[in-house]
């Protein structure tokens, strides 16, 4: 067993080599090493790197899956869309709907990726933490990395792909979503989602 642990730029560079999971990349330099040829070598031999070319593909096949919570108080409506009707039928493509929908009802994200988040709500963000900062004392040289943390942090709470998976929280909803495409060979998008809580107003 060794005992090399990633560093997080070699792990994004390998993803952006490859196309793969967050997760997937770490465990692959992780078995080579370090060796970042033949991690691309272990991703390939997996699968998992094809998910880059699929990335111009068109995604308009899919469904729209629901989810009722146990207590009848929360409901979902997502749209998860992939490339062929086949794969639409597919256990592995109906098993992810139905783990996003679960995950939405229990994660209440507001947006799906961080582009979905409006500008002026991050911009609104980084003043506050920035604020928080200075007050906290933090040297001026350190605020835009401890501002730059809390956006992450604010991505992870309530972008949808940043979410760690609530029935695996070592992976994202958007590492998932790469995995089981790299599983099924084609690109998969979640498209929409709405989610009802009894009691609440729409937005």
């Amino acid at each position: 067993m060794t005992d090399y642990q990633p560093q997080a730029a070699d792990v994004k560079k390998l993803r952006e080599m490859t196309g793969a999971g967050m997760m997937d990349c770490k465990r692959a330099l992780v078995e080579a090493d370090g060796d970042m040829d033949k991690a691309v070598d272990i991703l390939r031999t997996a699968g998992l790197a094809s998910a880059a070319k699929r990335a111009g593909h068109a995604a308009n096949e899919g469904v729209i899956q629901s989810y009722i919570h146990f207590n009848n108080r929360v409901g979902v409506l997502v749209e998860v869309n992939c490339e062929t009707d086949f794969v639409a039928n597919t256990d592995e493509f109906r098993v992810l709907t139905k783990d996003v929908s679960l995950h939405i009802a229990s994660a209440k994200p507001r947006w799906i990726s961080r582009e979905d988040v409006p500008d002026d709500v991050i911009e609104g963000e980084r003043k506050i933490y920035e604020a928080w900062a200075r007050e906290q004392g933090k040297p001026e040289q350190a605020l835009a990395k401890i501002v730059e943390g809390k956006v992450a942090a604010f991505y992870k709470d309530w972008v949808l792909l940043d979410q760690p998976f609530v029935k695996d929280d070592s992976k994202s909803i958007g590492e998932l979503v790469d995995e089981v495409g790299a599983k099924i060979q084609e690109k998969i998008a979640i498209r929409r989602f709405a989610r009802y809580e009894l009691g609440e107003e729409a937005d």
